[in-house]
């Protein structure tokens, strides 16, 4: 947990603030879920939460056990389910909050995690997944971000070819071909005989452009995962005809949130962080555990990890203009800035106004004289012209 200071929490909203204006555009309407959730519910959606994973507690008046929600998809599909079913499909709503989950990797320094996201119910297959992919694109743009790959895989294909086997050999087999370990894949191959060992051992190196997936389509074509691959690799199409070409890469390798996943998995990268920017996927069966069948998508933003790939990029977001007044509290020309939309505030002596607005990330200060800018001290002329708002 952490504070955000008045610089970081400005920072902060206006991304939240940008990334939601996109999701806007594109239609979709935002709800907010509780901070808490009664762990029924998350545990309907997510499965059995480990203790570690999850703060509890007991909620006073119900005895009811609740959790600080480490995820918010549930949340929204238990709204979908009950307060939103009567609405026609399909459902796009966007969201905005923290989630609280267990830290992992060096990159993650706090259990606290500010997300934006989406999710897209009604929406089947490779329609609703290509307008996901084609937003989660936009959406970076829009916060400033230019370089950045969303990398797409299928959780069917690992799914398919770990069938069969004991929980604890595909927990260890998924481990090790997510971290493309080819020596720890051939030694767990070796040890649980999976039926399809040699499909296993390649996915390590297929991943990359269209040209991996075509040679991973044709390396599965003999096993249960085929279908998966081909489905990814018209999805990789689709895209690439969308104008994302740029921006996408694939993986038939990938496995993070295979068991939560149905069918598209897809996470963003940019320079500058190390972990994900953003992640997301298809789970047509979770909105099912909560009594209203519908295929479902949706993805999440972190935005710790976008602000630190702008940062990283040298991408500067815009400082609202920003006044003090040398004068009094009354002073007309306050509430003149104030009534075109301009922050503005008055500290009577004007070596104290400097100073303060130094300090309080104030852009101008405005003496008898004229304009001043409050980072260098010098003369300027008004920072917008006569009539224009101070927010531009």
């Amino acid at each position: 947990m952490r504070d955000l200071l008045p610089e970081e929490a400005a920072d902060r909203r206006a991304l939240a603030r940008t990334a939601l204006d996109c999701f806007a555009l594109h239609g979709y309407a935002p709800v907010t879920p509780p901070v808490f959730e009664f762990a029924e519910v998350l545990e309907r959606g997510l499965g059995t939460l480990d203790p570690a994973d999850v703060l509890r507690f007991i909620e006073p008046e119900s005895g009811e056990v609740a959790a600080l929600r480490p995820d918010m998809t549930p949340q929204i599909a238990r709204i979908i389910a009950t307060r939103l079913r009567e609405r026609p499909p399909p459902f796009r709503l966007g969201y905005e909050g923290t989630v609280l989950r267990r830290r992992s990797g060096r990159a993650r320094k706090h259990r606290q995690i500010p997300q934006v996201g989406v999710e897209l119910a009604g929406v089947a297959g490779p329609d609703g997944d290509l307008e996901l992919l084609a937003l989660a694109t936009d959406a970076l743009r829009a916060l400033g971000l230019e370089r950045f790959a969303v990398d797409v895989g299928d959780a069917g294909v690992v799914r398919a070819l770990l069938a069969g086997l004991s929980p604890e050999a595909q927990e260890r087999l998924s481990g090790a071909i997510s971290r493309k370990d080819d020596a720890e894949i051939a030694e767990s191959c070796a040890e649980t005989r999976p039926p399809h060992a040699e499909a296993l051992r390649a996915l390590a190196a297929l991943h990359g452009g269209r040209d991996a997936l075509v040679e991973g389509a044709g390396r599965l074509a003999s096993t249960p995962a085929h279908a998966a691959a081909l489905r990814l690799l018209a999805l990789f199409d689709a895209a690439v005809a969308r104008g994302l070409g740029p921006h996408v890469t694939a993986d038939l390798g990938e496995v993070r949130g295979f068991a939560y996943y149905t069918g598209t998995i897809f996470h963003a990268y940019a320079r500058g962080t190390g972990d994900a920017v953003g992640s997301g996927g298809r789970y047509d069966e979770l909105l099912a555990r909560f009594g209203f069948d519908a295929p479902a998508a949706g993805f999440a933003l972190d935005l710790d990890r976008a602000g630190e790939a702008l940062h990283a990029a040298g991408v500067v977001g815009g400082r609202p203009t920003r006044v003090v007044v040398v004068g009094p509290p009354d002073d007309p020309r306050v509430l003149e800035l104030r009534a075109r939309g301009t922050t503005a505030v008055a500290v009577s002596d004007r070596v104290s106004a400097l100073a303060w607005a130094r300090a309080w990330g104030f852009t101008h200060l405005l003496d008898t004289p004229g304009w001043v800018d409050a980072t260098s001290g010098a003369s300027i002329a008004a920072p917008f012209a006569e009539g224009e708002r101070g927010t531009k």
